[in-house]
């Protein structure tokens, strides 16, 4: 009986302990997920946004509207700095280049962001 009552509470004591390791742990791995969620769509749009201007009778600047439009669907728009393409040469090759620069906030959505570049490459078709 005595033992009983100089337990009492512990439960409480535990729950709190290993809620104060696991709850950060938990959220670390939902911000790391978030990121490369993030990370992955603006890539595969501006991948898409190259293909899109490296068909035959488009500019770079129609592939740079694509991946805007791609990343608007998906990504806060706060999270894009800016959208650039340009001709470059890939391999000897004329090709197209999507820059996207981005941000990526350490607490979910909100605050100062992580900046982060990613590019898209695509050997443009010519009328040979």
């Amino acid at each position: 009986m005595r033992r009983q009552r100089g337990e009492r509470g512990s439960a409480v004591v535990d729950f709190v302990l290993v809620s104060t390791i696991l709850v950060p742990l938990f959220l670390g791995i939902l911000q790391v997920g978030l990121f490369l969620y993030v990370r992955n769509t603006v890539t595969a749009a501006a991948s898409e946004g190259a293909h899109y201007a490296a068909v035959l009778n488009r500019a770079p600047a129609d592939g740079a509207a694509r991946t805007r439009e791609l990343v608007s669907g998906v990504v806060t728009d706060g999270l894009i700095d800016s959208v650039s393409a340009e001709e470059t040469d890939i391999d000897g090759q004329p090709g197209v280049e999507v820059s996207v620069h981005a941000h990526m906030p350490p607490l979910g959505l909100w605050g100062p962001g992580i900046s982060f570049t990613v590019e898209g490459h695509a050997v443009k078709e010519t009328g040979e």
